[in-house]
């Protein structure tokens, strides 16, 4: 992680110190274990193909139970451009109705985030959802410019409509490319 907050930060540390935000998360994963699975391998992650692997600092299930994954002492991938000061919690579910509708899980969710918010002093304009990264005043990202070059190339060679037109029998909303990702509380793009 120290290497990972050096090229993405320019700072040189794997802690998380005086957290700033709290980005809230839909891990599109249907229990607290497989949250688990997708963050325990030490493998590149989907996004930027870098070390470590993305994680995220709690996960609240969807019967209202709350697992600490990682200590808060310690910088977790969860958002680019946050993770030097967020917090990141996960909710089990795929999109925002499944924590929303969920009153045990939106209780635990609730309990968590104030808990959070008054032990670090975090305001609440300041707990965002994961698509509300870049609108933060804390969000910063030394490799954003490459990353976005990089993306704009390899569409650029993309042909029109290849693996865009929906498939028989494709459900409506599932995603027409066959991406899988992670969601947020406000429909997170990792």
């Amino acid at each position: 992680m120290r290497a990972y907050a050096r090229r993405h930060y320019g700072i040189d540390t794997w802690r998380l110190s005086d957290p700033k935000v709290i980005v809230e998360h839909i891990s599109v994963a249907g229990s607290t274990s497989a949250v688990f699975g997708t963050f325990a391998p030490d493998v590149a992650d989907p996004e930027l193909h870098e070390l470590p692997n993305v994680c995220s600092h709690f996960v609240v299930g969807s019967d209202g139970t709350i697992v600490q994954m990682v200590p808060v002492s310690i910088m977790c991938r969860h958002t680019v451009g946050l993770n030097y000061t967020a917090i990141g919690i996960e909710h089990v579910g795929v999109r925002d109705a499944d924590v929303l509708s969920n009153p045990r899980q939106l209780r635990a969710s609730l309990r968590l985030t104030s808990w959070l918010r008054c032990r670090f002093g975090i305001p609440v304009r300041n707990v965002i959802g994961h698509n509300e990264s870049l609108s933060s005043p804390y969000h910063r990202e030394r490799v954003a410019r490459e990353v976005r070059g990089r993306a704009r190339g390899r569409l650029g060679q993309a042909a029109c409509c290849t693996g865009g037109e929906p498939r028989p029998g494709q459900p409506e909303g599932e995603d027409l490319l066959g991406v899988h990702g992670h969601g947020s509380l406000d429909s997170r793009a990792r």
